[in-house]
């Protein structure tokens, strides 16, 4: 089975979605991840119209929706770091509601556009004076009635593990859904993530298999830093992960994330198909 090959709108913020639809289909991907954020798709505050503009560009341009990206929350502009917060644990459970508010509406969303899952923050930042076990206790007791929400509208709700934040490796994920045994959850791959934790990404492709939903991709410098890089300037060996994802989870989107690029997202796009797409013909890999 070919792999299937999107971009995330989330490199696109100074433009609005239907022209980054046009865009990125224009380059030859297959799919879209769109942002459930401004000035895209804030669930909040997005009219009927609006949704029907998104549907007809994308049935316009042909890209499928590979994924609803409900983790980055621009339009609460919090000063600390406008992905992460509000998060999921934040002691205050007033502001954390609003991310709980939030990642119901985006899973409405996801049913109202045909997408299959949404992908939302492992749980924020640890704060201080908060212990480990504190923070995933209200992590759980938070996610457990969005999950209800989401088995309820037929998508399901992934957590991205991520450097820094609650959940950062895969063994932490494991811990979590162990707990939360729910159907309705699932896991966003996030390639330079788990290479930046010092998980060989190609490695845990068949361990997680189970649980994998969707894939990010991005390159990372050899000093494992969080900084997503296109494909082919970091250290990644993505023809170890692209062939790994073709033996154990052929079907499952991958998704080119590259939100640092908005200044020029149409080269990063072209940049990062052309190398995952050489990569991938010389490991012996077909996309679609």
């Amino acid at each position: 089975m070919p792999l299937r090959l999107a971009f995330s709108s989330n490199a696109y913020l100074d433009v609005p979605v239907e022209q980054a639809i046009e865009r990125i289909a224009g380059f030859g991907y297959s799919g879209i991840e769109l942002l459930a954020d401004v000035p895209h798709a804030w669930p909040a505050g997005l009219l009927e119209v609006q949704k029907q503009s998104i549907r007809r560009a994308l049935r316009e341009s042909g890209l499928v929706v590979s994924n609803i990206n409900a983790f980055m929350m621009n339009a609460i502009a919090d000063p600390r770091q406008p992905y992460w917060h509000p998060g999921w644990t934040d002691p205050d459970p007033h502001y954390r509601a609003i991310r709980r508010e939030h990642t119901k509406r985006a899973l409405r969303l996801a049913a109202d556009l045909g997408a299959k899952q949404i992908s939302t923050e492992p749980g924020g930042e640890i704060q201080p004076g908060q212990t480990r076990e504190q923070a995933t206790d209200i992590f759980y007791d938070e996610i457990m009635p969005v999950l209800d929400v989401a088995a309820e509208v037929g998508v399901t709700l992934l957590v991205e593990p991520e450097p820094g934040l609650l959940i950062e490796t895969f063994g932490q994920y494991l811990e979590f859904a162990e707990r939360v045994n729910h159907p309705a959850l699932g896991l966003n791959f996030d390639v330079g993530h788990a290479y930046c934790v010092g998980e060989d990404p190609a490695e845990w492709v068949p361990r997680m298999k189970a649980h994998t939903r969707h894939y990010h991709v991005e390159d990372i410098a050899a000093t494992r830093v969080h900084h997503h890089l296109v494909p082919g300037e970091g250290a990644i060996d993505f023809a170890a992960v692209l062939q790994a994802i073709a033996m154990h989870t052929p079907g499952i989107w991958i998704t080119v994330e590259l939100y640092p690029y908005r200044d020029r997202p149409d080269d990063a796009a072209r940049a990062a198909q052309a190398h995952l797409l050489g990569i991938a013909q010389a490991a012996g890999v077909e996309f679609a």
